[in-house]
Order: structure tokens, then C-alpha cells, then sequence
């Protein structure tokens, strides 16, 4: 039977958990995630847990924070007064914004708290500096 290897094209049902065991996406009630291994487009460890798996083979792995999201970023972490908001802009905890970073390119950043003074955006990815365990199973590999 063929093994997952770079450039195959590749279909894999998955449970992402957290290590208190909530999880935090799956597609076992939708379509399976179709990818090309070896193309960067899927964090690094889910890639490596793949490839070298067969069709129908099931596994269970750990990613820690550098081979998933990478680790939390305290500089991804600022405070923004309330007068530089737009005035029509009503902040709430939870709530996603848009930004642009100094490259021009868009960043999508949490609203994490809010004073009466000012709000706190948190611009790190919301798996960042997590362990994450992914219950894997390849259904099929092109």
C-alpha cells in the first residue's frame, strides 16, 4: 500500500483537541481536509504526521507550539486608546478587527478587553503557544 509523501494530494478526517481534551475543530461532521503535502499550507506538524501514513490508517498526535501556530508573541499585544477608534466603531471583548501591519499586509487581531480608557488587541494566532493533539485518519491519497 502507498505511503503519504511530498506532493501527493491527500484527504484527512480530523478531531484538533486541546490537552484537557476540549476540542477546537474537526471534520468528522463535513468533508475531509484535502491538501498537497509538502506545499506549507497546513501547519508543519499536522504535515508530518501525515506523511508516511497509509489510506485508512488512523493515528493520534501531539504538536507542540513550534511545529503548529508557534509560540505566543507578548508584542502581538497592544493597548489602543479609545480616541484613536473609529467614533462608530462600538468595541466588545471577542469581537475581530482587521489591520494592516507596517507591510501593508492585513492582520486580523482580537479585542481581548476593554476600558473605559482603552482596548487591548491581541494579533496572535488563537492556537498560538498551544499543545494541540490531533486525532488524524487519511481516507485518501492522488
Amino acid at each position: 500500500m502507498t505511503q503519504a509523501k511530498n506532493g501527493d494530494h491527500v484527504q484527512v478526517h480530523y478531531t484538533g483537541k486541546f490537552s484537557d481534551g476540549s476540542v477546537f475543530d474537526s471534520s468528522t461532521d463535513s468533508d475531509p481536509l484535502s491538501f498537497t503535502l509538502g506545499e506549507g499550507k497546513i501547519i508543519e506538524g499536522f504535515e508530518d504526521a501525515v506523511r508516511g501514513m497509509k489510506t485508512g490508517d488512523k493515528k493520534t498526535v501531539i504538536i507542540p507550539p513550534e511545529k503548529g501556530y508557534g509560540p505566543r508573541n507578548d508584542e502581538m499585544v497592544i493597548d489602543v486608546p479609545l480616541d484613536q477608534l473609529p467614533k462608530n466603531l462600538d468595541p466588545q471583548e471577542g469581537q475581530q478587527l482587521q489591520l494592516t501591519n507596517k507591510d501593508n499586509q492585513p492582520i486580523v487581531v482580537v479585542i481581548t478587553k476593554v476600558t473605559e480608557e482603552s482596548i487591548t488587541l491581541d494579533g496572535n494566532p488563537p492556537l498560538a503557544g498551544k499543545d494541540l493533539t490531533f486525532d488524524l485518519e487519511l481516507v485518501t491519497i492522488a
